[in-house]
């Protein structure tokens, strides 16, 4: 990205920025970019690639959505490319992650990151906490991500949502989806969470619970069933499908969503497409919500 950084974004090579992302970075609203990062990957790696992919199939996408009637070009999103994180060192890439949301949100813009392994919520999560201390997580995933480490390290894509759990306290996350982990994880989440497992019928419940307050969405692809989205690292049967999914997103709008994210897709390990193809559309219909 760096040797187009002299021209304005609309000038740039195309396949460099996601299909409608049109806005400067002076000008835009939303900044999307990519957090190519998967070094605690615990089953299948391959997230570092969603980014990339994701901008190279939006190109066959449309960027009207004729449910929301509405136009990604009538708005103004920047596509600021992909950080560069160093493979190998979790710390690091979550020190880069919450530098980058924190200078997005200093800049009265919603920060949105296209993951990446589910980790790197943490950063995002740290960095907006600095702006808005009543944060709460809106959570679409599998799985809890609520053990306290995972072979001894507490940085984890087993752990995030207790890493944050942490920093945010008793009830202000929200998790949807859930559908697999160990006993004491569902134990700790019935207890501490606002938990509604198995499908996404408490999305109504939740944001009820939210209110007015500042909150961060972060959507775990693999909430969705594996045979509408294979292509992510630790598929769990038993998930929902793209409709529901798309109607959960819908239910959001009038939320105070501060910044969001989309991990967990490995688009190499579904060779049909098919999950990048999921996940690009709902990215488009979420990032219209904001």
């Amino acid at each position: 990205m760096a040797i187009f950084d002299h021209l304005p974004a609309p000038e740039r090579p195309a396949l460099l920025r996601f299909c409608g992302y049109a806005a400067t970075e002076a000008e835009a609203d939303i900044v999307v970019f990519g957090a190519p990062f998967d070094s605690s990957s615990s089953f299948r790696p391959g997230s570092r690639f969603a980014a990339a992919e994701m901008r190279r199939d939006s190109w066959g996408l449309e960027s009207w959505s004729p449910r929301l009637k509405r136009d990604l070009e009538d708005h103004k999103v920047h596509d600021a490319g992909d950080l560069e994180l160093p493979f190998g060192s979790t710390k690091e890439a979550l020190r880069i992650v919450r530098q980058s949301c924190a200078a997005i949100t200093e800049a009265d813009k919603t920060p949105v990151m296209i993951g990446g392994e589910h980790t790197l919520s943490l950063g995002a999560v740290e960095a907006l906490l600095e702006f808005y201390p009543d944060l709460h997580l809106l959570h679409f995933d599998a799985h809890t991500d609520l053990r306290p480490d995972y072979l001894g390290v507490r940085n984890s894509h087993a752990s995030v949502i207790r890493r944050i759990y942490e920093l945010l306290g008793k009830n202000r996350i929200h998790s949807l989806g859930i559908r697999s982990g160990l006993a004491e994880e569902f134990t700790f989440a019935e207890e501490n969470l606002d938990f509604h497992p198995f499908d996404l019928s408490g999305i109504g419940a939740a944001v009820k619970n939210i209110g007015t307050a500042p909150v961060y969405v972060s959507l775990d692809l693999d909430v969705l069933d594996p045979s509408v989205l294979p292509g992510t690292g630790t598929a769990e049967p038993g998930g929902v499908s793209y409709q529901e999914m798309l109607a959960a997103v819908y239910q959001l709008e009038g939320l105070n969503i501060v910044g969001c994210d989309m991990m967990e897709l490995a688009p190499l390990l579904d060779i049909s497409g098919a999950s990048t193809a999921v996940a690009v559309k709902l990215l488009r219909e979420m990032i219209l919500l904001l």
